[in-house]
């Protein structure tokens, strides 16, 4: 396995709901790999950090509306 193919993966392999064969290919990947290890530690602290927002109901309609737009504008 490499890189490309484990960024594919990485949703499936969190959710564990990757076959058996293809969860080992990957474990062997990250075993030799910091780079993706470091990538996959990044990807669950922010599974967990998201986690901890409150809802979006809870925030005020002024501060709602400031961060949609700024998402908005993001990309461009």
């Amino acid at each position: 396995m490499n890189c490309d193919e484990l960024v594919e993966l990485v949703t499936a392999f969190l959710e564990g709901a990757l076959d058996p064969a293809t969860e080992q290919r990957v474990v062997a990947h990250l075993a030799e790999c910091d780079g993706c290890e470091t990538y996959i530690a990044q990807f669950r602290q922010t599974i967990a950090l998201v986690g901890e927002l409150p809802p979006p109901e809870t925030l005020p309609a002024n501060v709602r509306a400031d961060l949609l737009t700024a998402f908005r504008h993001w990309s461009r």
